[in-house]
């Protein structure tokens, strides 16, 4: 099954003309989603001015190339590697969800657009990325989002803010269950399937106006810009980050060794010693 590519069963039923339309057509409702959603939103307006306000406050001029820096290491750290996640299970479904999200999408294009199938590897990466989204969005939505104890959340409760995940889910269920029974030759359960997975991707695709699928463009633009705060001394009004064993610092709070001592000791975890489970 997994090396099995379920859009060649399709080729006497669907034209491949359709299918590449159907790709292009959910490109285009994605980008204008996207700007519908910069548009009601002003996010775009927002870190222009907040940016300008910034610049004019600096206390250092960030260069060209420590640009480039801090735009590598927000790839490497927020984007590839979501260190922005302190909750390790909700960083790693986050990654799971990601990377399957991205490997099925790509996979299903390139597919679709006739590349080359006859290894099986584009087949198994198709697989293997819904595999991966449909493992990565469970865990999120039974696991970590259904935390009645400190979220008061049920998994049958779905709300409007809940489309992105539910769609994502479906699309890769549907996938895999529209795969499973065509590779098994139940040609009416695998067509069922197909429609579903159909509309769950439109779904998915048609909604971004209304979901949080513009979030994924938009984070990585605020990790890129909080790090360019940090570098440039601004960090957007936040008081900077003092050790209270410096020696210079206990000048400047003459009260500091008072209250903790010239050698303060580590504070600990604060916040983040337990998990929030007191709702």
């Amino acid at each position: 099954m997994f090396t099995n590519n379920p859009f060649a069963g399709l080729a006497g039923s669907i034209s491949p003309h359709v299918m590449e339309g159907y790709v292009i057509l959910m490109v285009i409702l994605v980008v204008l989603g996207t700007l519908l959603d910069m548009m009601h939103k002003k996010n775009a307006r927002f870190f222009f001015e907040k940016s300008k306000k910034w610049e004019q406050q600096a206390k250092r001029t960030v260069s060209g190339g420590e640009k480039f820096g801090l735009l590598i290491k927000t790839i490497l750290s927020e984007v590839l590697t979501s260190s922005e996640f302190c909750y390790t299970p909700r960083r790693i479904s986050h990654l799971l969800t990601m990377y399957g999200f991205v490997i099925f999408a790509i996979t299903t294009a390139m597919i679709i657009f006739g590349a080359d199938t006859s290894s099986g590897t584009l087949p198994f990466l198709w697989h293997l990325g819904a595999l991966s989204l449909a493992i990565g969005g469970y865990w999120f939505w039974f696991f970590i989002r259904v935390d009645v104890s400190a979220e008061g959340h049920k998994w049958y409760q779905v709300h409007r803010d809940d489309l992105f995940i539910v769609s994502l889910i479906t699309m890769a269920t549907f996938a895999l269950l529209w795969s499973f029974f065509q590779h098994g030759g139940a040609a009416g359960w695998a067509m069922l399937f197909f429609v579903l997975f159909v509309l769950a991707a439109t779904t998915l695709f048609s909604t971004v106006l209304w979901s949080k699928f513009a979030h994924m463009f938009f984070k990585p633009a605020a990790a890129f810009e909080k790090r360019i705060r940090k570098a440039d001394g601004t960090r957007d009004n936040l008081p900077d980050d003092y050790d209270p064993r410096d020696p210079a610092v206990q000048a400047r709070f003459p009260d500091l060794p008072k209250y903790m001592g010239k050698n303060p000791p580590n504070m600990g975890l604060g916040i983040k010693r337990e998990l929030p489970r007191h709702y």
